[in-house]
């Protein structure tokens, strides 16, 4: 028997608020409209997920990707940072950058790109979101048809991209490669990165 899901309950009631679910979990409108959530709310499972204070290297490595694969993206890709994807009615998590096609792209005001226009999913490994990144969130991203899942940990101080690409037989994700300095790949398009322009930036002396 399935469990209908109950409507965000309306502005002055004592229910109205995202810290009290309603029955059967939130539904990815809901990011819309429950009022005053934390910046990078993300839904998983109906659950909201909320972001805990970044990282110093964190901030880093998404700026570099974000700007990197802009510069190289063909001309009809967007890439886009911490933008929440729909994957399904309980599922609208947050990658850290995406890239999608510009088709995607409609206007200023929207909130989320549809996960079948989404290439690229990136994400970049904080403490608390080690067995998301690594387990929940790349199951999510391949039954959603996203070709490639790119995870980017810290290790000690130094950036490792792990790179996966997904099967088309099993429909999940298998490894094609672990970059610890340099990440060169083909596809979705060709990177050629020096990851060690992550780290700080050191003043000669």
């Amino acid at each position: 028997m399935s469990v209908e899901h109950n409507p965000v309950p309306a502005p002055g009631s004592p229910e109205y608020g995202w810290n009290v679910p309603p029955v059967g979990g939130w539904a990815a409108d809901d990011l819309d409209r429950l009022p005053d959530l934390p910046p990078h709310t993300e839904l998983i499972d109906g659950s909201l997920v909320l972001v805990s204070p970044q990282t110093l290297f964190h901030t880093r490595a998404v700026s570099f990707l974000e700007w990197q694969l802009q510069s190289v993206a063909p001309t009809d890709l967007e890439v886009v940072r911490e933008f929440t994807i729909d994957i399904d009615r309980q599922n609208r998590p947050e990658p850290d950058v995406v890239v999608v096609r510009g088709d995607a792209v409609l206007d200023g005001a929207q909130t989320r790109f549809p996960a079948e226009s989404v290439l690229l999913a990136v994400e970049v490994v904080s403490p608390e979101s080690l067995s998301r990144d690594r387990e929940t969130k790349p199951v999510k991203y391949a039954r959603a048809g996203i070709d490639h899942y790119w995870r980017v940990e810290n290790h000690e101080g130094r950036a490792v991209v792990y790179v996966f690409e997904r099967e088309p037989a099993t429909g999940a994700y298998t490894s094609t490669g672990i970059f610890h300095d340099r990440l060169k790949v083909s596809v979705p398009f060709p990177v050629d990165l020096d990851l060690a322009e992550i780290g700080p930036r050191r003043r000669s002396r």
